[in-house]
């Protein structure tokens, strides 16, 4: 072919037909950008999801320990998280706080609850916490909803 034919040929194609191609071209290359993400986008194996929550619960388990917060108190600010887990990581990091030794890390800002609890910090009507002299006040904390 000669190159008088080939520059005959590329503008003998409509602008529009030129437009789709591009167009086409266009949503290939996005599509292929899609298929390489798709790990953010939830299609992942079963497995894979399961193992991220359960890491995920055992270490928020971990860090709630640390921090010295009760199990409960980590249960009700992580409600979408698996209680076995996040008790699975409070148990491992009491182990090794206890055999190394560690002292809590008291937190600098207070949690937030979960929308609709109320933290009160009283004592449950018609229960007694009678505390035995010398021994300091339990620390009692009930969660209301409004």
């Amino acid at each position: 072919m000669s190159p008088r034919t080939l520059l005959l040929r590329s503008s003998a194609i409509p602008p529009a037909r030129r437009t789709l191609r591009a167009g086409c071209r266009l949503l290939a290359a996005c599509a292929l950008l899609a298929a390489a993400g798709c790990d953010y986008l939830g299609l992942q194996p079963v497995s894979q999801i399961e193992a991220r929550k359960d890491s995920e619960g055992r270490a928020i388990g971990s860090a709630c320990r640390q921090a010295g917060r009760a199990l409960e108190d980590c249960y009700t600010f992580n409600p979408h998280m698996s209680k076995a887990a996040i008790f699975t990581g409070w148990k491992e990091m009491n182990d090794y706080m206890l055999q190394n030794s560690l002292t809590e890390v008291r937190p600098e800002v207070a949690p937030v609850l979960p929308a609709g609890r109320a933290r009160t910090n009283a004592a449950p009507t018609g229960t007694s916490m009678a505390n035995p002299p010398g021994k300091p006040a339990a620390r009692a904390t009930v969660y209301t909803t409004p």
